[in-house]
């Protein structure tokens, strides 16, 4: 018998290469960016959007601006970490729940564009409206059913979802986060082939508190005449056998309505089964390659906020007869948190463009603008908390308990954090981009081993053919019959898009040459991928900002100056950022840190902990079994 890791893991090739071969013909800024090529004419210029959904987008975003000024008290959300009903109720009364779902189902069918606006305003509000509303729509029932579902199933389910299910995406395991492909949730065909019975424990279920229906991924034990794997089903909560066990508490986020829940013997109609058994996981990445954008349109609201409090909290308070913010210390923060909202918003709004589309495969984009907007609206928080000082270390009703404006700074810093986690940690998202930017190298070279090797075996083969690569790699990355651009019509930012041109054909050959460095060993250089991938997220929201900037002289002329300002004031400090990165690719302290990781693993420092007390409980409460009946009472909230 083939042990269940080594399934698991050709299984996750197998669904990874299917994934690509998908939407691998489909052009890729981002993909074309770390070949070396430079292609504006795939994002230049800005597409419009439709006149009618334009319109329609518009005046929802208005209702919902006026609904949240009037009913939400962000105050009270955070006392009682929880959304109160009438919220709930007052979101789907404006059809919020159904911003995605096609109008012939009862949503609203909105653009890509106009709901990552949405969670930007909800979010900035309360950063757990936004999450209610991304988790049911971005991963939850709605997106796997519209991109994978039965006209049956969406008949079914769409129209609940629209008016008032609130659904949930259950993927994480107490032993499962970033490696799907270790789902130990089982799903048993019964015997008259009419149904599946779920015997399993789900960890982290965003919204599964409050849910009406879920997707869930379980694996089907293979069998004769049947694949068997991963596999998603729409499971209705109330079925018997469904126990959550627990309201999970976090640092941040204290009103998102997040479990555990278990199943044992769940019967799910099989007709409920989206998509053939063995599909899970491809449904789940491909579900992701647009519901990533829920995140970063997050941050970039959380950025924008962070901008108008730092404005004003610095030139309100003065010290040694200025306001801070004209000492040059506060205000190079300020410009840092100002040039940065710019650009988090030009990524989200560019990448949602390409998703409406539909044109492109925006795997790298939306994955690229989640990792970046994450890590970046986490420093904007921190550094507004310090611009702040003690006033942004204290708590928003602490403030407003002695007289004061609460501004909740340390909220925002607490609520972001999970931003770096949420949907692939960096860590995984690093080397989830990293995969496909070498793939596409291998690609471009004429895929020279086979498709279904790991990513060891086609760079080990791809290295070894270094008199191949000689020959592919001078026009990959433009040889001399390639003329740079002079992008004149961008003006003054025409300099940093033909820095954006250099710096892609030389992020082609720094990635060429750690290919033929460490062949097969590349993949476990995680720092070196990491900084590839950092660099290239940098030359994408640069490209972002001077084409945010030249469509918004374009339509709003009296913004231009403006925003001309702020793309050159962000692309100045990502261009030291992206310097910084190149040199470190070869000059830094990766080999002494592997080396003192390896100690500290190993117990040689253990001394180092002398001295102090170790508060934590010991181990998680979750039973190690993960399939049975619970003994513990059910939490479930009832919303309606």
């Amino acid at each position: 018998m083939v042990p269940v890791t080594e399934v698991s893991e050709r299984e996750a090739r197998q669904v990874a290469e299917e994934a690509r071969e998908s939407t691998w013909r489909k052009p890729s800024f981002g993909k074309e960016l770390f070949l070396g090529r430079f292609r504006l004419d795939l994002i230049h210029p800005w597409p419009p959007g439709k006149a009618e959904a334009r319109g329609r987008g518009a005046e929802f975003l208005d209702r919902l601006r006026t609904f949240c000024e009037r009913e939400v008290d962000a105050a009270r959300i955070e006392r009682e970490a929880r959304l109160p009903d009438r919220v709930v109720s007052g979101l789907a009364e404006l059809g919020a729940l159904g911003m995605k779902i096609d109008p012939e189902y009862g949503g609203l069918g909105l653009s890509q564009v106009d709901y990552n606006k949405a969670l930007m305003l909800t979010g900035s509000v309360h950063p757990a409206i936004a999450t209610l509303l991304s988790a049911h729509q971005s991963i939850g029932v709605p997106q796997p059913l519209a991109l994978f579902g039965t006209d049956d199933q969406k008949r079914r389910f769409l129209p609940r979802c629209a008016r008032n299910a609130i659904s949930a995406f259950l993927l994480t395991e107490p032993d499962v986060g970033s490696d799907p492909a270790r789902v130990r949730t089982s799903a048993t065909p019964t015997d008259d082939g009419t149904a599946y019975l779920l015997d399993g424990v789900k960890l982290w279920t965003t919204n599964g508190v409050v849910a009406d229906l879920l997707v869930v991924m379980a694996r089907v034990p293979a069998a004769e005449g049947r694949r068997g794997g991963i596999t998603a089903f729409v499971v209705e909560a109330d079925t018997p056998g469904i126990t959550v066990e627990a309201r999970n508490a976090f640092m941040g986020l204290r009103g998102i309505e997040n479990g555990v829940t278990r199943f044992d013997r769940v019967r799910v109609p099989a007709e409920n089964r989206i998509g053939a058994e063995g599909e899970g996981l491809k449904i789940a990445l491909t579900t992701l390659n647009t519901g990533r954008l829920s995140l970063p349109a997050i941050c970039a609201g959380s950025a924008k906020w962070c901008t108008k409090i730092a404005r004003e909290w610095s030139r309100a308070r003065v010290q040694w007869g200025r306001p801070i913010g004209e000492h040059e210390a506060v205000g190079g923060r300020i410009a840092s948190i100002a040039a940065t909202a710019f650009a988090l918003e030009a990524m989200v709004e560019l990448s949602s463009v390409l998703a409406d589309q539909g044109h492109h495969d925006i795997r790298i984009e939306a994955a690229l603008a989640k990792l970046y907007g994450s890590e970046m609206a986490w420093r904007v928080a921190d550094d507004l908390v310090q611009i702040r000082g003690g006033r942004g270390f204290e708590t928003a009703e602490s403030l407003a308990a002695r007289g004061e404006r609460g501004v909740p700074a340390e909220q925002m810093l607490r609520d972001l954090r999970i931003n770096r986690t949420f949907e692939g940690s960096t860590e995984i998202m690093h080397l989830l981009i990293a995969r496909e930017a070498v793939d596409a190298h291998l690609a471009a070279a004429g895929q020279l081993v086979d498709p279904d090797s790991s990513l060891a075996d086609k760079v080990g083969a791809a290295g070894r053919a270094g008199r191949f690569y000689a020959r592919w790699l001078p026009g990959l990355v433009g040889g001399r019959d390639r003329i740079p651009g002079t992008y004149a019509e961008f003006g003054p930012l025409a300099g940093h898009l033909r820095f954006v041109e250099r710096a892609s054909r030389r992020l082609a050959r720094q990635t060429f040459y750690g290919m033929a460095r460490w062949q097969a060993g590349l993949e476990h250089r995680q720092r070196f991928l990491g900084r590839i991938v950092d660099i290239g997220a940098e030359l994408f929201a640069m490209s972002a900002c001077c084409l945010r900037a030249d469509t918004i002289a374009t339509g709003d002329p009296e913004r231009a100056a403006d925003a001309r300002d702020l793309a050159d004031t962000f692309c100045h400090q990502a261009r030291l950022r992206v310097q910084e990165l190149f040199r470190l690719l070869w000059t830094n302290t990766d080999a002494v840190d592997r080396r003192a990781a390896r100690g500290t693993l190993e117990g040689r420092y253990a001394w180092l902990e002398e001295g102090i007390l170790d508060p934590s409980i010991p181990g998680p409460w979750i039973a190690e079994q993960a399939t049975g009946p619970s003994t513990v009472p059910d939490v479930r909230r009832r919303v309606w």
